[in-house]
């Protein structure tokens, strides 16, 4: 039947994700409105319901009760992800770390970008960008922040 789901008998990161983003559909559920259902903020949940993070067992167990996904898809939920670059990525150490936001959060800033926006980019050419250095009694922080002129895809 079409309608229903498999699961297998051992479910990988992969599987759990495909599951989430069909219940997800099936439910008319933004992410924002999941993560208000967990309390988790919605980058984090993306990116957590992509594989990209572990997500703590208490959160895990609200995803799969919100979302009705099987039991055992919140033990898959909490562990932490194995990160495959198919790219080479640079070694040093701080340009190697906006290629690791990029992958754990590009595709979390897209879906969030398309929910507010509509199917669509955020310009590259028409951006801009700030990097300042924010006190914090646990170490300074580093705050990027970027602008882009949103296109839709029609437009470009």
């Amino acid at each position: 039947m079409k309608d229903t789901i498999e699961v297998p008998t051992m479910l990988t990161k992969e599987d759990v994700t495909m599951m989430i983003l069909s219940a997800r559909k099936q439910a008319g559920m933004t992410w924002e409105g999941i993560a208000e259902k967990i309390g988790m903020s919605p980058v984090w949940t993306h990116s957590a319901c992509m594989g990209m993070n572990a997500f703590p067992a208490e959160k895990a167990a609200l995803l799969v009760t919100a979302m009705g996904l099987p039991q055992e898809a919140a033990s898959v939920l909490e562990e932490p992800p194995t990160k495959v670059w198919e790219q080479s990525v640079p070694t040093d150490p701080c340009i190697y770390r906006f290629y690791e936001i990029v992958g754990v959060y590009g595709p979390t800033l897209k879906a969030l970008i398309e929910e507010k926006f509509g199917t669509g980019i955020m310009s590259a050419i028409d951006f801009d960008m700030q990097v300042t250095r924010v006190p914090n009694p646990k170490g300074d922080r580093v705050k990027v922040e970027m602008s882009g002129k949103y296109l839709a895809y029609n437009a470009w």
